[in-house]
């Protein structure tokens, strides 16, 4: 709240001109009783009535601009945090979406901000006025008759006993609720992303009864907090009552007596009146407080987190790619313990293709994740140009890298704008080009709106196929120094892929690119095939060469890749009999 320190003090010199104010109310209501009323002192009416509809009128105009601008800081300052928040999460680690779950995240950015906007709106009017509303209540009730103040005050332990019991036990359950709603939140995220999974094996019923488990818990969370916030305030309310009667009970004593007047004991009770709500605000204030310590604590959590992977304060700038990748040594895990990649060594020529070949698991998807350092290498090195890529800050070496994942990741927004994401300034000639490439623009071009299609979320409305050519297009337009691709044309027919990867020969060269693929054109055509097995390069070389050594390489292509092989020449011939 600090850069906002003009707002705040206008807010509080207006908290401070309703509480002077309210304060002066009583005194002229004294007045009215002692001189009007038993004195008979009508002349004195006028002016009195006037003071008071005067005041009210001064109270109406501070008491807008004190609201507006506590209003206004709480919404400046959830802006800041909000905006700091989601900038934290885009500079995350990959490992730290590995284990977070995004329900979780959604609910802190948007539920836990929430409850700290709801604080910050209301505190500073809340808290400085309850202050000063007590402050001056104590000093002009003992200028009356001290003893007031003190029967008064005599109920206030009672008071911050009953809060801070309150506040002990409430908390906790303020935590409870917030994790739970993430829970909830990321059930309802998954069943929503994939509903034609819960509906193609029939699972609805089983998707209700998972969302049930943490509604239900929910639902009682929320039931132990309101059981305790209603034994909370009644006895707030009825402490407020018994330091009244007994005000009263003096009081009235002593106007009876002859050592009050009526107008002082009407004043009194008015300014006890005006203790109840400070003293109420007390509830209100420490469940506010306590959700918003709680979605504080969760919102900080995330930003104070340190991103493993992250520029060196001396980092430098990449230079254009000239010569090429070497992997030294390369030992990497997900998990201490846990070993994906075992003594990697490996040297990329410019201009080399190389295909990553192996069982699931191997180790091919975490080696091309490490290159643009998504994750950083556990043991080892990997130098581009005899750079170390923690050398390097991430902006000037991921611009330098294309990347079509297995899993193709369109944004809900038009074609055009998906294939120029990372080059939003494109041309549509550039746009055009990359998706012929791509064999996109065929289908493209058959669609109504055709680069101005709008794709559902996450690419739904288009098939597998048509997504990650788009995807293909996304990253050649980048026009990357290296290129990866993993296993990005599974979803496309074996006749599309060859067009394809003719298509992309020419573009290929002078280009660094690793292909992980299942299909034996790609790898024919690669300068050269890697094997993997058990996170560890087990052979290397051509695809003749690896023939000849007659190894894993020979064993899986007359497995898998031979059919393949046979289809693709059936394809050449009927192409060329036509």
């Amino acid at each position: 709240m600090a850069k906002y320190w003009p707002a705040t003090t206008v807010a509080m010199l207006c908290v401070v001109a309703v509480t002077y104010l309210n304060v002066i109310v009583p005194l002229i209501i004294r007045e009215v009783v002692d001189k009007v009323l038993v004195q008979n002192m009508y002349d004195q009416l006028a002016w009195l009535s006037l003071s008071i509809i005067v005041i009210a009128a001064l109270r109406s105009v501070f008491s807008f601009t004190q609201r507006f601008t506590q209003q206004y800081i709480g919404q400046k300052v959830v802006f800041d945090l909000r905006n700091n928040l989601f900038k934290s999460l885009e500079e995350k680690s990959f490992s730290f979406y590995d284990q977070a779950q995004t329900g979780q995240l959604m609910s802190r950015v948007t539920s836990d901000v929430e409850q700290v906007r709801a604080l910050l709106a209301w505190w500073l009017e809340t808290l400085v006025s309850s202050v000063l509303t007590v402050g001056s209540v104590v000093l002009v009730i003992s200028t009356i008759d001290p003893r007031l103040m003190l029967f008064y005050l005599a109920t206030i332990p009672l008071v911050l006993v009953a809060a801070y019991n309150f506040s002990k036990r409430i908390r906790p359950r303020f935590a409870l609720t917030r994790e739970i709603f993430g829970d909830m939140t990321s059930v309802i995220q998954q069943t929503i992303v994939g509903t034609r999974v819960v509906r193609a094996f029939a699972q609805e019923e089983h998707e209700k009864k998972k969302f049930s488990v943490p509604h239900s818990r929910y639902l009682k969370t929320n039931l132990e907090i309101w059981r305790y916030r209603s034994m909370f305030m009644p006895f707030m309310a009825f402490t407020v009552s018994l330091g009244t009667a007994l005000v009263y009970w003096y009081g009235g004593g002593e106007v009876i007596r002859g050592n009050m007047t009526i107008g002082s004991l009407v004043a009194s009770a008015a300014y006890l009146a005006m203790l109840v709500m400070p003293v109420r605000f007390i509830g209100f204030l420490m469940t506010f407080y306590q959700q918003a310590i709680t979605g504080a604590e969760r919102i900080f959590e995330i930003m104070d987190a340190k991103p493993e992977v992250e520029d060196k304060p001396d980092a430098i700038e990449l230079p254009p790619i000239q010569r090429g990748i070497v992997f030294k040594d390369v030992f990497f895990e997900y998990a201490p313990g846990a070993r994906v990649l075992d003594r990697i060594n490996l040297a990329v020529k410019m201009g080399e293709t190389i295909a990553l070949l192996g069982a699931t698991g191997s180790g091919k998807s975490s080696l091309i994740q490490l290159i643009p350092r998504f994750y950083d290498v556990t043991e080892g090195s990997i130098t581009i140009d005899g750079y170390d890529l923690r050398d390097v800050t991430l902006r000037s070496l991921r611009q330098q890298i294309g990347i079509v994942l297995q899993e193709t990741f369109l944004f809900s927004a038009s074609i055009r704008e998906n294939i120029a994401y990372g080059r939003p300034d494109a041309t549509m000639g550039d746009i055009e080009k990359v998706a012929k490439i791509a064999g996109a623009h065929d289908f493209i071009m058959s669609f109504p709106d055709k680069y101005d299609t709008k794709v559902g979320e996450r690419g739904v409305t288009l098939s597998g196929g048509q997504r990650q050519r788009i995807a293909i297009a996304r990253a050649l337009l980048l026009n990357p120094r290296i290129l990866i691709f993993d296993d990005s044309t599974s979803s496309v027919d074996v006749e599309t892929e060859h067009e394809i990867q003719q298509a992309l020969q020419i573009l290929l060269k002078n280009r660094t690119t690793f292909i992980i693929t299942q299909r034996v054109s790609t790898i024919k055509n690669a300068t050269r095939i890697v094997v993997f097995e058990n996170g560890a390069i087990v052979e290397e070389g051509s695809h003749e060469e690896l023939l000849a050594k007659d190894g894993i390489y020979a064993k899986i292509y007359r497995t898998q890749f031979k059919e393949q092989e046979d289809i693709l020449e059936a394809q050449a011939v009927q192409r060329r009999t036509k």
